[in-house]
């Protein structure tokens, strides 16, 4: 494990004026996907993150093609996205939950890596692709049982040694000939992941108890996120205007860096163990 020690004098210097600004004080947490490229899932918008072209739900609802695309590729993803586990950042969020040292974490992210690790109170902004759930009849399943059934109706898919996984946990798939979508099994209904595509909006509840979060913490911690989604930057406004202390974990530059009090330009998960050991 990397330790503050181990790192160049500016970065330390930053983690050591984050560190007096948060001591003594309740934590809300933001992450994005920058939490998760320790646990082998790529970033979105990083160095080196792979080039996108993500559905969007209007795609997703036009034609059974779309849909069988999407599919395709979600399911040759799926369990190399969920074999993924843990590292040390989210871990380090969940021992400072557990001490009270961080009154929850709001997530960008749809990997669930951060319930997996520990974490108690966790706001999935943007969905999670544990489950899938009937437009129709609101019918949920879990993604494993899902997966299961699709292997069954498709027996010639197979996964593909050393698959470029994209941040969501999906592949480009080279053909969808001949794939049988899943459908309801409650009432035949059109299923869909529960994240929010793009063209969606957040659930106005979701992000609320993201707001609430906030509002009964004492400083803002982001990490792992370029804050290029307006979510991000509405709560950081949030705790701006309440003058709490805001402290930004990234590599490189984030929409919000200006309203930081304190900018850390690292990796995610370092910094955040850091921060595990010191606020005790």
């Amino acid at each position: 494990m990397t330790t503050v020690t181990d790192l160049d004098a500016a970065t330390a210097d930053a983690i050591a004026a984050a560190l007096s600004a948060l001591r003594g004080r309740r934590l809300a947490i933001l992450t994005g996907a920058g939490v998760s490229t320790d646990s082998g899932i790529p970033d979105y918008r990083g160095k080196g993150a792979p080039v996108r072209t993500p559905m969007t739900v209007e795609q997703f609802l036009a034609s059974d093609d779309a849909r069988r695309r999407y599919w395709v590729g979600s399911h040759l993803g799926w369990k190399a996205f969920a074999a993924a586990e843990p590292n040390a950042g989210h871990r380090a969020l969940a021992a400072m939950e557990a001490r009270g040292t961080a009154s929850g974490v709001i997530t960008q992210n749809v990997d669930g890596l951060h319930v997996r690790a520990g974490s108690r109170r966790v706001v999935e902004l943007h969905g999670t692709m544990r489950r899938v759930f009937c437009m129709h009849c609101g019918q949920v399943f879990d993604r494993r049982d899902l997966a299961a059934r699709v292997e069954a109706a498709n027996p010639w898919i197979t996964v593909p040694e050393n698959v470029p996984l994209g941040p969501d946990g999906d592949v480009r798939p080279e053909s969808t000939t001949g794939f049988v979508i899943p459908e309801c099994t409650v009432c035949g209904g059109m299923l869909k992941p529960d994240v929010v595509f793009f063209g969606e909006f957040i659930p106005a509840e979701k992000f609320r108890e993201a707001e609430q979060l906030v509002r009964t913490s004492d400083a803002l911690v982001i990490a792992g996120s370029s804050l290029v989604v307006n979510s991000g930057i509405r709560l950081l406004e949030r705790a701006r205007r309440r003058r709490l202390p805001i402290v930004i974990i990234n590599r490189g530059q984030t929409r919000g860096d200006a309203r930081a009090s304190v900018k850390i330009d690292a990796g995610a998960s370092d910094v955040l163990q850091a921060f595990a050991d010191d606020l005790r």
